[in-house]
């Protein structure tokens, strides 16, 4: 998947990759919808691999993150209970503080 090129170059950067990240769990989360909706096993099982690999990702971008310097506060707490991503909530809540 395209997304491991961009994990790569996010970390260099720190943000990128974790704005990245998000992304890929919010289209991940649609395919699933998707999949449920229309009873597609195979969107269902695309969703679900790209939601797990965005995770994982996004574990591995918020360990480097200085939630001082890099976060978007309240926006990303509120974004992340919108979408259902806790880390994005948790991330928030961390820079909110900074």
């Amino acid at each position: 998947m395209s997304s491991s090129s961009g994990q790569s170059q996010g970390q260099g950067q720190g943000q990128p990759g974790l704005v990245a990240s998000h992304a890929q769990y919010v289209k991940g989360a649609a395919e699933e919808t998707i999949g449920n909706v229309t009873g597609s096993e195979a969107w269902k099982s695309s969703g679900a691999h790209d939601k797990a690999e965005a995770v994982d990702a996004m574990k591995a971008a918020g360990q480097n993150r200085d939630a001082a310097q890099q976060g978007f506060g309240g926006v990303e707490q509120k974004a992340g209970s919108l979408v259902g991503c806790e880390g994005m909530v948790k991330e928030g809540a961390e820079s909110k503080k900074a």
